[in-house]
């Protein structure tokens, strides 16, 4: 049946973009993965691939045109897809004349992604659901997301696995809707997506290496070889010129592992005085384990390297006596308890780097990655590193110059706890302008910090530590001792400016009746 491909995202605030050439013409039979256009965004040059196989019968614009994100981008018969007649004929029953299969599309689930992974399916096959219960949790590079039924009814397919890519704008899943308008719809393009696999799997392929040594893939086809630690140019493909689809990359890996067996057991086939045992234990000490490294892990990967790689790091230490503070704290826990707020130490951090930078805006801005230009920003959005299950997560407590410190309190409970679980939103993770990093609840007292960019400036705590220190009078106490670390951009924060601005937060933070009266 012919099925519309919708343009997905191409790239952060991508509108709209020029189609520069088709690589195609209306009649091709094509692969999936194989690229249909190229086009043109005002950033970047995008070649857009196929998603199934079929045969192009439409193509919405002429070279040159401008096409829209999210609308129809060309029309193609998927191969396999039965017509809705002959379905209706053969497998129309009594008791479904009253409902009808829907395939569920993948919303936009983030400002510039295209594919999520699959965490945890939360419904099965056959499982009836309900409007907006949580059918799965899908990983993005930015937050997990829960995706929710938009009808009630009966899940009849999942269309993907545990652990595999989901494409934005592609079915996801398939019910049974009650109530419906009487059509049953036939398989749908999914569905059949497994069968013509398989088909192309019992099939004998004719393959062949490319010929100046450097394989013809698209980008999704490179990026799954690199993810299974595969040289794509040692892969021979099936399709035109000896272009690699994702099938090719399967058999490759399965002909691969066959390979090892056969080496590895062959001396046991020699040495008949072996015992199998001993063989087994052969084969599998020493081995080694790859996975791919996706979503958030991938996401602060990039982050890292494009941070050090392109900012110039120092680090300046220091040592800030709590023991007022602490007992503040303990005076002010027990009373706002009562009221559901939770008052950890974080909130007093987070308000007195707050009145510090309102001295000190430099460290609270943002450069251009030319550094031409310097961004100054009016409200002190500041992050907090926070260690999740899913990895690190930096959500920030938007305009924190305007809160109170149980303001701030309330927002930071929030946010840990989501982060804890992986479902911050999208907005809690942007507009950041300068981050926190509690290391020390974990251990460690002193630590260099990754400067979380385009921000200029991050600071780590360390453990608290109750040490012996000199009074006014010389005599030994035990004082609540943290020491902090701070990170700069060298290239707009000197270590006076950074000196300088520790002085005033740890002045707030020894002597909490200053930072009270700093508070307007």
């Amino acid at each position: 049946m012919s099925k519309e491909f919708i343009l997905p995202d191409i790239g952060e605030g991508i509108v709209e973009c020029e189609i520069v050439e088709w690589l195609v013409s209306v009649g091709d039979e094509v692969k999936e993965d194989q690229p249909i256009c190229d086009v043109m965004t005002d950033k970047a040059l995008v070649q857009i691939p196929a998603v199934h196989d079929g045969v192009i019968t439409q193509l919405h614009y002429e070279k040159g045109e401008i096409a829209k994100v999210h609308e129809p981008l060309f029309a193609m018969d998927v191969a396999g897809a039965a017509p809705v007649e002959v379905a209706n004929d053969t497998e129309v029953s009594p008791d479904t004349s009253s409902s009808h299969l829907e395939d569920f599309i993948l919303p936009d689930i983030g400002e510039g992604i295209v594919e999520c992974e699959i965490v945890e399916w939360l419904v099965s096959e056959g499982d009836t659901i309900v409007e907006d219960q949580a059918v799965c949790d899908v990983m993005t590079d930015k937050a997990l997301v829960q995706i929710p039924a938009k009808y009630d009814g009966v899940v009849e397919k999942l269309y993907y696995k545990k652990g595999e890519i989901a494409q934005v704008h592609s079915p996801l899943f398939q019910m049974r809707l009650a109530g419906g308008n009487g059509n049953v719809q036939t398989s749908s393009v999914a569905e059949n997506k497994p069968a013509a696999k398989a088909e192309t799997q019992n099939t004998a392929v004719k393959t062949q290496l490319p010929k100046n040594g450097k394989a013809i893939a698209s980008p999704a086809v490179r990026r799954l070889a690199r993810e299974q630690d595969i040289d794509i140019n040692l892969v021979p493909g099936s399709g035109k010129n000896g272009r690699v689809y994702k099938e090719d990359i399967a058999r490759f890996v399965s002909g691969e592992t066959e390979q090892h067996a056969v080496v590895e057991t062959k001396p046991a086939s020699t040495n008949n005085t072996a015992p199998v045992s001993e063989v087994a234990q052969a084969v599998t000490s020493g081995g080694t384990r790859v996975e791919p490294i996706r979503g958030m892990k991938a996401a602060m990967a990039k982050q890292m390297v494009a941070s050090v790689s392109t900012i110039p790091h120092f680090t300046f230490s220091d040592e800030i006596d709590l023991t007022d503070l602490i007992a503040l704290r303990k005076e002010l826990k027990e009373q706002y308890a009562k009221e559901g707020i939770k008052l950890t130490m974080m909130p007093f951090f987070i308000k007195a780097l707050s009145l510090a930078i309102k001295e000190f805006p430099i460290v609270n801005s943002q450069v251009n990655d030319d550094c031409t230009e310097i961004t100054y920003f009016d409200d002190h959005n500041i992050g907090m590193a926070v260690d999740s299950k899913l990895g690190l997560l930096v959500p920030n407590i938007k305009g924190c110059q305007s809160k109170s410190i149980i303001d701030v309190a309330q927002d930071v409970t929030r946010l840990t706890d989501a982060a804890r679980e992986g479902r911050v939103s999208p907005d809690d993770l942007k507009g950041g302008t300068i981050s926190i990093s509690n290391i020390g609840a974990i251990g460690g007292t002193t630590a260099t910090p990754i400067i979380n960019k385009p921000e200029v400036a991050i600071v780590a705590l360390g453990k608290l530590q109750h040490l012996p220190r000199f009074d006014s009078q010389g005599n030994v106490v035990s004082r609540a001792i943290m020491q902090v670390s701070w990170s700069g951009d060298h290239r707009v924060i000197d270590g006076g400016t950074i000196a300088r601005f520790n002085n005033l937060w740890k002045a707030y933070l020894e002597n909490p009746a200053k930072m009270m009266m700093a508070m307007r």
